[in-house]
């Protein structure tokens, strides 16, 4: 069954820093580039980071210096490192295939206290 777990998430204040992890299925890993996104209480899910499996980057404007997302193609695991956090970036975090058709995980809640 497809699933991705993702997790990593905590509790942190402002300026601190998480690192936060997504295992995927093969498939997925290997068919399209990886992303994170978030969803903050009573807002849509937005997309915040990409990855290709050539290893481009890519980052939303709000995230931009301060996230880092790698891949591990060994583990099919893909890493968000969120440093410089702020209490705007408090969402549940999850990551899926870019275009992907799998389900969603369960995510990992990111909390920043100012």
């Amino acid at each position: 069954q497809v699933q991705l777990v993702e997790s990593g998430g905590g509790l942190v204040q402002a300026g601190g820093s998480l690192r936060l992890s997504c295992a995927a299925p093969g498939y997925i890993f290997s068919r399209y580039a990886m992303g994170w996104y978030r969803q903050a209480p009573g807002n849509q899910r937005e997309w915040v980071a990409m990855i290709t499996n050539e290893g481009n980057t890519d980052y939303a404007d709000s995230v931009k210096g301060r996230f880092t997302i790698s891949r591990d193609n060994a583990k099919n695991t893909v890493y968000l490192q969120m440093n410089s956090l702020k209490p705007e970036d408090t969402a549940v975090y999850y990551c899926n295939g870019m275009g992907s058709p799998a389900p969603w995980g369960q995510g990992t809640q990111v909390t920043v206290s100012s």
